[in-house]
């Protein structure tokens, strides 16, 4: 018996316009989208920032974050300010800091340990009047090696696009 990969939450296109812009194109598994069109300078730094959220999401398993909420039916802009949806679910912003700190790493392209990572999301956590409930992640050396190996992987992808071509990802919960 063969066994089918179930039907993605989320199929996600990242497409670089021959104008130096970018765009993110989220499609939901009942066919509705949302999406959001980066201008040259946002384009620089977004679609990295997008596919670390892919590879942070899918190899820690998370479910409630960006790419997750986004299957749920959140808009692209619900994200930010006015905050139609409200506060950003502790799910999610645990997953936006994780991501942060990968972000962070990657431009300064240092290597973090999982005690520097833990030390840092301590420091945020326990400092932060933002953080609210949320809870401090713990990331194993192991749960780094894997999140930086897509996120890699995907980074790469993405810088050899050529103006005019997207990539395609399947986000699975």
């Amino acid at each position: 018996m063969q066994h089918r990969m179930p039907s993605p939450d989320l199929k996600i296109r990242l497409k670089r316009h021959t104008d130096g812009s970018a765009s993110l194109t989220l499609t939901r598994a009942d066919g509705t989208v949302t999406w959001q069109r980066q201008q040259p300078s946002l384009a620089l730094v977004f679609p990295p920032h997008d596919l670390t959220h892919f590879a942070v999401e899918s190899e820690l398993g998370y479910r409630g974050g960006f790419y997750g909420l986004v299957a749920d039916g959140w808009e692209v802009g619900d994200f930010a300010k006015p905050w139609p949806r409200g506060p950003i679910p502790d799910e999610a912003r645990e997953v936006e800091l994780i991501v942060g700190f990968f972000d962070s790493e990657r431009r300064s392209m240092d290597r973090w340990s999982a005690e520097a990572f833990n030390e840092h999301a301590e420091k945020f956590v326990g400092g932060s009047r933002s953080a609210g409930k949320m809870k401090v992640p713990v990331l194993r050396d192991d749960d780094i090696a894997r999140v930086r190996a897509m996120r890699d992987a995907l980074v790469e992808r993405w810088y050899l696009l050529r103006p005019g071509d997207a990539m395609e990802l399947e986000f699975r919960r």
